[in-house]
């Protein structure tokens, strides 16, 4: 039955469909069950949210279950702080940006989406080298790691929703950012896949890729940054919380990005690709 599911792209939909209500579900009574602080009782329930789509990923022996956590987790949590409180404009903003940037990557992730009979390279890869030490890593490293890096990242809009942090024009400016930022990755997400299905050399040379090797992951890094200065802008004592922003930067730079050129290494031609083009700035080199 599991094999039958996995086979299917409708079916595996389905499938993550009832995973994320399930773990949505588990982060809930958790987080009501606990008498901590809201900030750590929702940590606790974001970890065992994510312990239960790793526990699907397990039966399904497929780690990219927990693939689209990353971009419908916030949505989530700052509906769920938002529900019944009046929201001041800034909160509304803040849901917007958030909101805008979800739909937008959780889009992606679908149109990319082949169903739980594919893994994602990077988890395979890891699953290769790591050998009976996997399952360490798939919990820590796939799926928790991710998990809290995205609770940091959020964390600055919750504390502005519970607050009723009012709006400046600083802050305003600094969500325009965001929402450029997610705008630009999905402009190169577009660029990438029309590269894709008509590639016509090693590396992508075209639009924002001509002049940036990573312009998504830069994307990914300015839409938190957005956020977290906008906070701290309107809220000076909540400059702590950028720790998030500061952590989804180290991810991408010293994770996520020496994954992809290690990959990316392998073609004929890259160091000359490499030397001619950006890392993330899609600027003329």
């Amino acid at each position: 039955m599991i094999k039958s599911l996995k086979q299917s792209r409708g079916k595996s939909f389905v499938v993550l469909l009832f995973v994320y209500i399930i773990a949505t579900v588990v982060g809930v009574i958790v987080y009501r069950a606990l008498p901590l602080s809201w900030w750590l009782a929702l940590l606790i329930a974001d970890a065992a949210a994510t312990v239960t789509t790793f526990l699907f990923s397990l039966l399904f022996g497929n780690a990219s279950v927990y693939d689209p956590y990353w971009s419908v987790q916030p949505p989530v949590i700052l509906v769920a702080f938002a529900w019944g409180r009046e929201l001041t404009a800034f909160g509304v903003l803040l849901l917007a940006a958030v909101f805008f940037w979800a739909i937008r990557l959780t889009a992606n992730w679908a149109y990319t989406f082949g169903g739980l009979c594919h893994q994602d390279w990077r988890y395979t890869m890891l699953h290769e080298r790591t050998g009976k030490f996997y399952p360490v890593v798939n919990l820590v490293g796939i799926h928790m790691v991710p998990t809290l890096v995205v609770y940091g990242c959020v964390l600055p809009a919750v504390y502005a929703i519970r607050e009723s942090v009012s709006l400046t024009l600083p802050a305003a400016l600094c969500l325009s950012l965001s929402l450029a930022a997610a705008s630009m990755q999905g402009v190169a997400d577009i660029q990438m896949h029309k590269f894709r299905k008509n590639r016509d050399a090693a590396f992508n040379r075209h639009g924002l890729w001509k002049y940036s090797r990573h312009p998504n992951y830069l994307g990914e890094i300015l839409m938190w940054w957005g956020v977290a200065l906008a906070v701290a802008f309107c809220d000076p004592s909540a400059w702590i919380l950028a720790f998030g922003a500061l952590a989804n930067t180290a991810l991408f730079l010293f994770v996520s990005i020496p994954l992809a050129e290690g990959r990316q290494a392998k073609k004929q031609g890259f160091a000359t690709y490499k030397q001619e083009t950006r890392m993330l700035l899609p600027v003329k080199k």
